[in-house]
């Protein structure tokens, strides 16, 4: 289910289906259009001669030839002409009329390029979020995964005001905290070193304090969708979290997460930061000032962003991993 920012070559991807940015002859081009046509040879453009073009927004199916993927869903994005022009609803268009013909030919993983911001001019900051919502919206209501695919990350950038703040904000909370001397850290280290050796054996009174463990994540998991008012699967999809993850989440009462996917629990909740800490801690965790990635999921948790396909974009800017399965 999840949506995934990947940098790769689109025409190399082992998927049901990849996506072509296509013109409307629907007879080749440059850029995306042009390496797909290569890579899956002439019988792609037979093919295509067939269909009689594809207007703006919309989608036409045809085999994937010599390429990984079974299929390639061609579709015409908006040439930009200063935003007044349809330009968002036609790239909506775009990618909902792939999304649905994928669902029509039972496909589970589809790759898409950033359609129209190449040579049709869409500013990439505008175009990836049109892309990551569309896509997003459409995995709410069905199990599919989409590969969003970057082929150059310098091409790249996420609304320049926003990575700014975050830029900021983590400098404000990084530097202190990453700057620790190597001393003091071995200090630390050594010191509770020594404290376990002073106390070898089993301490009077552990095994009952075991036996009074607090709830598990998974609990705790559970115990706060059920509060929120929330279905799993409402959960999990706004947690960009597989269903066969969270399957196996909740049937262990001790599954221990990822510290990306217990993060991705605590957007998908909506919980305040210490609410947050508290789930995370639950995993074995904690939001670390030492760590990029953490600042970042803290920033929105902070400015109550809890969408998290726009983290995601974020933490991509900032080469981080993402949230999710």
């Amino acid at each position: 289910m999840p949506l995934h920012i990947v940098r790769n070559d689109i025409t190399a991807m082992k998927v049901d289906a990849i996506v072509n940015a296509a013109n409307e002859s629907l007879l080749g081009g440059g850029g995306v259009d042009g390496a797909i046509h290569r890579a899956a040879g002439p019988e792609l453009l037979a093919e295509c001669r067939t269909l009689g073009g594809c207007k703006t927004g919309c989608a036409k199916l045809t085999k994937g030839y010599r390429l990984p993927a079974r299929f390639v869903i061609h579709t015409v994005g908006p040439i930009w002409r200063g935003g007044g022009h349809g330009e968002r609803e036609l790239l909506v268009s775009a990618y909902r009329s792939s999304l649905e013909l994928a669902l029509e030919q039972d496909c589970r993983t589809v790759a898409f390029p950033l359609i129209s911001s190449g040579v049709y001019g869409y500013p990439k900051d505008q175009a990836l979020k049109v892309a990551v919502d569309t896509i997003g919206d459409f995995l709410l209501a069905n199990d599919m995964t989409v590969y969003l695919v970057i082929f150059d990350r310098a091409a790249y950038t996420i609304g320049s005001r926003l990575f700014a703040d975050i830029a900021a904000y983590i400098d404000d909370c990084y530097v202190e905290q990453h700057t620790e001397s190597r001393e003091e850290e071995y200090r630390r280290a050594m010191a509770f070193a020594c404290a376990q050796a002073a106390a070898p054996g089993v301490p009077e009174g552990l095994n009952q304090a075991v036996e009074r463990l607090d709830e598990s994540f998974s609990q705790m998991l559970l115990r706060k969708i059920d509060e929120k008012g929330m279905t799993d699967a409402q959960c999990y999809k706004k947690a960009n979290i597989d269903r066969k993850l969270f399957s196996k989440i909740r049937s262990d009462v001790h599954y221990k997460p990822s510290k990306p996917t217990a993060m991705a629990f605590a957007i998908a909740l909506e919980l305040p930061l210490d609410q947050a800490r508290q789930l995370l801690e639950k995993a074995g965790f904690a939001f670390s000032h030492a760590s990029k990635f953490d600042i970042i999921v803290e920033y929105f948790i902070a400015h109550q962003n809890y969408n998290i396909f726009e983290i995601n974009e974020a933490l991509f800017a900032f080469d981080q991993s993402l949230l999710g399965g």
